[in-house]
């Protein structure tokens, strides 16, 4: 019976899949001049944003990663991040550098630690719960001084959002994940004698630019998904707003200055949109962690962060 049910799930994602791409299809033969634009738009942001700040961070951390100079460098606080958040050292310097690069860099450090050998496959989906999140200078900047116009202060905005993510980290810690279980370890992809030589560097870096093409491809796809969406959408222009941020958030962010919502809900869907991080993000996360690393983690995680911020968010606005 599971079986049978698995099989029309996959049969139904198939047909949806199908049905997408048929649709884009037909979108960009129909329309290409709005396909044209949203196809900008999407490199664009690809190009002078994501290349040029995620790339370098990338290549070192891929260094980094693969050679035990991280155990080394958080040695000393291993065991406040042991106690406290149930980290290894690997563990700790993803959600360091995670709460700091944002979006989707904290499940690219997580995959390639488990891939390298570094954590367990446990720790590592433990660590998809609360160290993929949007960036401070993406809060600060876009979504405060651009979204939000710069009336709301940027403590509360930023504290909302990591106390949220906490308070998922928390949970996710004491109900799933198991610190007594048998840990799984993957077996490094690179060998030792590469450590030391040329051999890591290229690793490292066509690694990161096979990673970057991807993000790149996504955003690309649901830049268009979205102009399709806003092409064909005849229902109050709000509803529409609200779905172009669950699909992809910069697109949704900058909708709601259009919405004409009142500014308390416009702060609400903000925050809540930015916790969530839209499906394209989603789709980023998951071409970045590979096949042994499951999404669930990250997806159930971020549906719960969305309703705790809208919760922390109705408490004290």
């Amino acid at each position: 019976m599971l079986g049978f049910y698995f099989n029309n799930e996959v049969k139904m994602k198939k047909k949806i899949i199908l049905l997408s791409v048929i649709l884009l299809l037909l979108f960009l033969l129909c329309y290409p001049a709005e396909a044209l634009a949203a196809a900008r738009n999407g490199l664009k942001l690809w190009l002078e944003t994501l290349l040029p700040t995620l790339l370098p961070f990338m290549i070192l951390t891929g260094i980094l990663v693969h050679t035990d100079w991280i155990t080394k460098i958080l040695q000393p606080t291993a065991p406040f991040f042991k106690v406290v958040f149930g980290l290894s050292p690997g563990g700790a310097y993803v959600f360091l550098l995670g709460l700091l690069t944002g979006y989707p860099m904290g499940a690219k450090l997580t995959a390639d630690l488990y891939y390298a050998g570094k954590i367990s496959r446990q720790e590592a989906e433990y660590l998809l719960t609360f160290c993929n999140n949007p960036s401070p200078a993406f809060l600060i900047t876009y979504v405060g001084h651009i979204c939000l116009e710069g009336k709301l202060h940027i403590g509360f905005l930023v504290g909302i959002l990591f106390l949220s993510d906490m308070i998922c980290m928390c949970f996710f810690r004491f109900t799933f994940y198991r610190k007594n279980s048998l840990l799984s370890f993957c077996t490094p992809k690179i060998s030792e004698q590469e450590y030391t030589s040329a051999g890591l560097l290229d690793f490292v870096i066509m690694n990161s630019f096979e990673t970057m093409a991807k993000l790149g491809g996504y955003i690309l796809m649901f830049s268009i998904l979205s102009a399709a969406i806003s092409h064909f959408w005849y229902l109050p222009a709000q509803g529409k707003y609200i779905l172009l941020g669950l699909i992809e958030v910069t697109t949704g962010l900058h909708g709601l200055l259009l919405s004409g919502f009142s500014y308390s809900l416009r702060v609400l869907l903000a925050l809540c949109m930015s916790a969530f991080g839209g499906f394209c993000i989603m789709a980023q996360t998951k071409s970045v962690l590979g096949k042994e690393l499951s999404l669930h983690p990250y997806a159930s995680a971020k549906c719960m962060n969305a309703a705790v911020t809208a919760a922390l968010i109705l408490i004290f606005l």
